[in-house]
Formats: structure tokens, sequence, C-alpha cells
């Protein structure tokens, strides 16, 4: 059918692109034992790293909410992309010419690349607005950045730039350079009026909004002109590449130190991120025109490796947190105190220490440093407080502690913030930190805690299976099977080893066994799918075809990894549990251990079906009459069968 891109390019692109590069642009891996590396989902919210990629097979699965494949439905499922748009933006990245079949588009209507040729147009915007910033008109933009402490050098690696005042400045010189006005308005760089698109950005101080990868997907531009009647700030629209509720600005710039120092600064404005970066706090981020929400919850957990152990909000006496931290900067006037507030209710989803650091004369970051300096920035951060305490000593604030109606209003009023806390050992503890601070009898505060508590009548989270939701259970071949069973366990195992080592498997002569060898439903589909892919020896096949083609020494390790993909396109069904077994960590960490590991278990799946046999063999014996002409061929039958057996426990 025209318009598909053709599988040999697909393969080219699965092969070329790094799936742990590509994931770990999203979430910080680590080492996971022998081939494999783990982090926390970017699907799920978990504060213990379930997510595990082998590089060697190309494929990924987490085992927390069973989502898994290889690099391409990552990309799909990250970005929200079809499958044809993620193999487009992947050979982007890596180089691959895409060829479609019978030359036709990638879909009716849209030219092939849609996603790359905004991108494109997104980056060559962002060049023009830096260009545009050294124009006689930007001076007004120049004197704004000076004003606020940043000369030229200290706005180059934000890519700071200027919107020219002109109707169609920006949409004539990406005209001239091949893109259509449909291209312009789908990007959000220019809008749709009655005489054709215009820029949506004019006479403004522009910040390209960069993903974690670097790809610049949208702008925030600052009023500069008092006949401006638009809003101060004014951001991308919601377009293919610009989620609001997902970006973060300066992501792109903090991303390596939020992993490596386990620290991100939450800060409300472009310009607070530029002065944290300069002052020494290359951690800070902010959100583009929306609250700090759980969409960017996910984005800075992946980063953190938000799976360490430790409650919220917890300081040791060095001032240092015990492992990540999450710290909320917000103005000291009313809205930022709200704001802080509001960051109570995403809290309860880090594993990671949150904090608030206000300024207590209610100076922003870009201010602070312009007027006190980066030292006072980087101490505006050393005194965080845990937002928690910040949370609960705000709303003691509003009444009056000198007065015993005022403690029952602050007991009336906090009790329902320590309740909130979900952490049942940090909720204890605030109770008894609010009587202290309210000077009222510990018993009765968290008296009114559970009160509170019980109030607020919010369901206790659980995990529910297909019949609690309604739906059919799954067939018998898609069902998870029991782990406790030690022969469930074995299956699994060599299931394991044979998609993650074929050239162990292909040595034990694993295609030797039989079709109804794996007792287990699911566990024996997936022996049939590895039969449908020819079994281990089309493995060995690849290998001594891409050696013959030049891969060298690489030629195992592309095997390997297109051998499961095979498996994974015959396994039809139960597809996510070859996944799944393809990216299981092995029960050996030692590189030499691996091989007799794989070995090991192979002969002892060999052996249980040799005993399952024999024993088979024995009963029909002994319901055979010695003198029946079929007693002496099963008889010889069990001797060859007593003979392997042997064969295998010497070896």
């Amino acid at each position: 059918m025209a318009g598909r891109i053709r599988s040999d390019d697909i393969a080219a692109v699965r092969e070329r692109a790094r799936i742990e590069e590509i994931v770990g642009a999203h979430v910080t891996l680590k080492a996971a034992g022998v081939g494999s590396m783990k982090g926390l989902c970017p699907f799920h919210d978990e504060r213990t790293p379930s997510f595990h990629v082998r590089p060697q097979v190309g494929l990924w699965h987490c085992f927390g909410c069973g989502e898994g494949g290889d690099v391409i439905s990552f990309v799909q499922k990250i970005d929200h992309l079809s499958f044809t748009e993620a193999v487009e933006h992947l050979a982007g990245r890596v180089g691959v010419q895409l060829r479609y079949e019978d030359g036709g588009n990638a879909r009716p209507g849209m030219e092939p690349g849609r996603r790359q040729r905004l991108l494109e147009a997104h980056r060559v915007a962002a060049e023009f607005y830096v260009e545009q910033l050294e124009s006689p008109e930007a001076s007004v933009a120049r004197e704004f950045l000076a004003e606020r402490g940043f000369d030229r050098a200290a706005t180059e690696p934000f890519g700071v730039g200027y919107a020219p005042k002109g109707w169609e400045s920006l949409s004539r010189h990406l005209r001239g350079r091949g893109f259509t006005e449909a291209e312009l308005v789908t990007s959000g760089l220019a809008s749709k009026g009655n005489r054709g698109a215009y820029d949506r950005f004019r006479g403004r101080l522009v910040w390209p909004i960069r993903d974690t990868t670097g790809d610049v997907v949208g702008f925030g531009a600052r009023r500069l002109y008092e006949e401006d009647q638009g809003p101060k700030y004014l951001n991308t629209p919601e377009t293919p590449l610009y989620r609001k509720a997902q970006v973060l600005y300066g992501i792109d710039l903090a991303k390596r130190e939020i992993a490596r120092r386990k620290q991100v600064v939450v800060v409300e404005g472009y310009t607070d991120v530029m002065a944290m970066h300069l002052a020494g706090v290359p951690t800070a981020i902010a959100t583009c025109g929306t609250a700090f929400g759980a969409e960017h919850v996910r984005v800075v957990r992946r980063l953190l490796g938000d799976g360490v152990g430790g409650a919220s909000g917890v300081m040791l006496s060095s001032g240092a947190a015990v492992g990540g931290e999450v710290i909320f900067t917000f103005d000291g006037d009313e809205a930022g105190q709200k704001a802080a507030l509001r960051a109570f209710n995403e809290d309860q989803r880090f594993a990671s220490q949150t904090f608030v650091a206000v300024e207590s004369s209610g100076m922003d970051p870009c201010d602070l440093r312009q007027q006190r300096g980066d030292a006072a920035v980087r101490e505006l951060v050393a005194a965080r407080e845990p937002l928690f305490e910040f949370a609960i000593r705000s709303v003691l604030r509003q009444v009056d502690l000198g007065t015993a109606e005022g403690r029952v209003a602050g007991l009336r009023t906090a009790a329902p913030v320590v309740a909130r806390i979900r952490d049942h050992a940090l909720r204890g503890e605030y109770a008894r930190e609010l009587a202290g601070w309210l000077g009222m009898d510990e018993v009765s505060v968290r008296q009114a805690v559970q009160r509170a508590g019980r109030e607020d009548g919010r369901p206790q989270e659980r995990r529910t299976g297909p019949e609690d939701r309604g739906e059919p259970a799954p067939p018998p071949q898609q069902q998870r099977p029991r782990s406790d069973d030690p022969v469930v366990r074995l299956e699994r195992e060599v299931l394991v080893a044979v998609l993650q080592l074929p050239q162990h498997a292909l040595a034990a002569g694993f295609d030797d066994l039989g079709a109804d060898t794996f007792a287990v439903p699911a566990h024996r589909a997936v022996h049939d799918a590895i039969r449908a892919a020819g079994g281990v020896a089309a493995y060995g096949a690849l290998v001594e075809e891409l050696t013959a083609r030049g891969a060298g020494t690489s030629a195992p390790a592309q095997a390997v990894a297109q051998w499961a993909e095979s498996v994974r396109e015959s396994a039809g069904p139960v597809a996510g549990m070859v996944t799944e077994l393809a990216v299981a960590p092995l029960p050996e960490d030692r590189p030499e251990a691996i091989g007799p590991w794989a070995r090991g278990v192979l002969l002892a799946l060999v052996r249980l079906g040799l005993n399952r046999q024999i024993g088979e063999m024995k009963a029909r014996l002994q319901r055979t009459e010695p003198d029946d002409p079929s007693y002496q061929t099963t008889f010889a039958e069990l001797i060859a069968l007593e003979q392997r057996r042997r064969a295998l426990q010497g070896e």
C-alpha cells in the first residue's frame, strides 16, 4: 500500500537508534546486572525502579505496569506519536533516509516526516530570533536583559532572541526556507487571519523552550512595548510538539546536573531560571504558563531517579537531604505563598525530599541576584525548609495563636493538612510538631488529624484486575503464571536464557525440545513463537550472514536484537511476554557466570522433560503385558531415555 515505510528502512532505524540513548534522554538509567539497565518508569508513578532496558536485544519493559517494547514503541508512547511519526523522528536522529512504498506519502494528505518538519521550523525560527536580537530595533530588548544582569554571554546558552514588530517577519523568513503556511500555523509560529498567516510573536523578547533532547518545541515571549495590548507573557499554543502540561523550561540544560546532584529547583519564570544557572544553581527549571502538575512531576522524577527510600521533607543535621530533593522557589508575596501551598498537593508524588525556598522580602531569584549577587541566590536555596512544615506553618499564620479561639481555629485548619500526608510515620511526627506549635495536648491533636483524615474520605489506592473492572479475563496463554511453582520458575528462566543468550541455547540443543516441553500455556505460546521464528538456529544463521557482510565482532549482538524482534513478531498475543522475558534481569551479575547459568537451566529443563517421559514410559510398561509386541519397543525407548538422562547428569 502506498505510503508505508519500507520494512528494511524500519529495521535500519531500529538497529541504529541506540535504545539506551533514546530512553536515557527521558529516564536516568543505572546498571542493573550484566547487560541490563533500570530506572523509574516514565509511564506510571512508582518509587522503586522497575523499568528495565536491555540494549543488547534493543527492548525495554516495566515490571510494574507491564508496558514494554522496542525503541520505536518507546518514542511512540513517550512523545504520543503514531508508529510512522516515531520512525520518522528516529530516522532523522540517526541519519536513515526513509523510502516509502510506491513513492507514496507517509499518510494521506500529509508530507512524510511531519514532526521533523515542525522541529526544523522551530530550529530555523530560534536562529532567526537570535540574529534579530542584534538588530537596531532590538535595543529595548537588550536593555531589558542588561537591566537584569544578563549580557550577551549570559543569554547565549539559553538561546534568547527577539521577535521583530513586523506582522510577517518570521513567516516570510520561513517561507523563504521552504516551509508552507499550513506548517507555520500547525507549529504555532504563526496564527491564521483573514488575510493569511501572521507571526504569533511580534515585538517581544523570546525564549526557546526545548524538550529533554534539546529540540526546540515552542517559545515563550515577554511584552516589551506599552502599545502591546497582549498578555505580559505569551507562549506557544498547544501543538503536536508543544504540550504545556509536560514541557519544562531549562530542562535541556539542567537534566545532567539534576541526575548528578539528585536535586531540582522549580522557579516561576524564564529569567529566574537564567539567574539560578548563572548564580551556580544549574538544576533550576520552570513551567511554561501553567502550574507545576502531575505530568511535570513525572518528567522530574524520571531524571531524579526518584526511587530512593526515605520520607519526604527529611533533612540531616548537616543541611543535606536524604536521597534526592525537589525545591520549589516562589516569590514571597501572597501569590507565591499560594503557589507553594498548591505544590504541597503534588509533593505526595515524590519519593525525594520536597522543600520550599521563599525569599522573605518578596524578591524573585532574578531580582535577588541583581540586587544581592550570586551568593544570595545560592543561600536562598540552601535555606530551604521542608514543604510539609511550610504548608502547616502557613495556615497557622492566618490565626492568632495567642488566644484559645485562635489555637482551636489553627487546629481545625492545620489538621486536614497533616492528614493529607501519605507517609504514615511523617504524618504522626508532624502531628506531634503541630501540638507543640499550638501549645496543645498531643493526644487531642492526633485525634483531630485522624478525624480530618476520615472526613476527607479519599479511597485508598488498590490494584484491580480485569474482573474488578468488569472485563473478561485474558486467555490462558496471556495469563501471568504463578512464580512460586518451581516448574514455572524453571520454564521462565529457560525462556529468559534463550531470548537473551541464544548462543548458549543453540549449544544446549534447545531446538530439539518438543512442542509439549513447556507445561505452562503462556510459556508454551512463547516457545511456539520461537519455533515459528526458526528457533535458535535462525539466530545462528543471522550471525553467519552478518559476519559475511562484514559486521565483524558486532555480528552476535546485532543478530540477538534482530532475532528477538522476529520472535516478537511471531508471538501474537504473547508479544508482551516475549518482551518481558527478553528484558528480565538475569540472576547472575558476573559475566563469567552467565554462560554456565544459561546452560544449567537449559539442561535442567531437558532433564525435567526426560523425567516426565521416563515416568510415562514406566507407567505404560506397567499397563502392558510382557508378551505384548509393543512391550519390547516401549522398553527399548525407556532404556534410551535413561541413557540420555545419565549422559546429561554426567555433563
